[in-house]
């Protein structure tokens, strides 16, 4: 006899290359972390040290179709590299920071820009404009053990096959054995947990029916349809 009084949900999971799936735990992503992307944002990247907020575990998605959300607007599209951590740390040292990653998938992190604006405007959180219902697509994950750790290569989005966002890995303020520092000090990192690392400028609206296709250079795509 289940001791739970009502049915706990589903354990949200992403898929990995090669076979099997990646429980996921939580979502952190860090804001502003390619310089030319701070500057579209109105922000310094060289006065800002790195910031991180979180979505829903349950906000990731790997399917070809995404529903467009509700309440917005303005979808914007925001193309990163996703760590998936594997061995759990606290105040990890960088010299270890990568020993703690089991893998690399590629990810977008849609935004509500409308309810971001207003949030940002009236210094409220940004809950419901990143951590809606599937705001976080996700493609497969790429084990390091197979893939390695990559520090370069390119980043790229487009729309409709119209390209939208170019980038390198490399042009990361904060690259991701950093990431990984700095966040552990904030919090213990444990396995499950998926950090998106941040975007290249170029980040625009779509529309219902839009077809936004991402990848990382030597990690792989994630590709799908506004529905």
């Amino acid at each position: 006899m289940s001791d739970w009084v009502i049915d706990p949900s589903a354990l949200p999971s992403v898929p990995v290359a090669g076979g099997g799936k990646f429980p996921v735990r939580r979502i952190f992503c860090v804001g502003r972390n390619y310089a030319a992307h701070a500057r579209e944002m109105g922000a310094d990247p060289d006065r800002e040290p790195p910031f991180f907020f979180s979505k829903p575990a349950d906000a990731v998605i790997s399917s070809d179709h995404v529903p467009f959300p509700t309440a917005t607007r303005s979808l914007h599209f925001e193309m990163e590299l996703v760590v998936a951590i594997g061995r759990a740390g606290e105040a990890i040292a960088a010299s270890e920071a990568l020993g703690h990653v089991y893998g690399y998938a590629a990810g977008v992190d849609l935004t509500r820009r409308d309810l971001q604006d207003e949030a940002k405007s009236l210094r409220r959180p940004w809950d419901m404009s990143k951590g809606f219902d599937a705001s976080a697509p996700i493609g497969l994950i790429s084990p390091a053990a197979t893939a390695g750790h990559p520090s370069r290569g390119q980043i790229t989005l487009s729309v409709d096959g119209v390209t939208k966002q170019t980038g390198d890995l490399a042009d990361m303020i904060w690259p991701v054995p950093d990431i990984i520092v700095f966040l552990s000090n904030l919090v213990a990192l444990m396995p499950g947990d998926l950090i998106f690392t941040g975007t290249p400028d170029g980040v625009g609206a779509v529309e219902r029916g839009s077809r936004i296709h991402g990848s990382v250079e030597g990690v792989g795509a994630v590709s799908f349809e506004l529905v």
